[in-house]
């Protein structure tokens, strides 16, 4: 008896139907900056000075600075924008 419902078992393993691949569609993270859009980080004058530099140096290098960060921040909300 004990053979016998061991091998009505196994063969129900065996007749188990095939289920057609299904699709499943998963969500995928994609960034919508194109990295080849994005400008270089601009090189700026005050990373350049020496410990020595005088106080004036220092704040004409500041003043020259900031207006290259307003442009390179601008050029960035540029490329922003794009992802609204």
């Amino acid at each position: 008896m004990k053979w016998i419902l061991m091998a009505a078992l196994l063969a129900g393993c065996g007749a188990a139907p095939v289920l057609p691949p299904q699709k499943v569609e998963v969500p995928v993270y994609v960034s919508c900056v194109d990295a080849a859009k994005v400008p270089p980080a601009p090189v700026f004058k005050f990373s350049a000075l020496t410990p020595a530099a005088t106080g004036g140096d220092k704040v004409l290098a500041l003043g020259a600075d900031w207006l290259t960060g307003r442009a390179y921040e601008g050029q960035l909300l540029a490329v922003i924008a794009g992802c609204r």
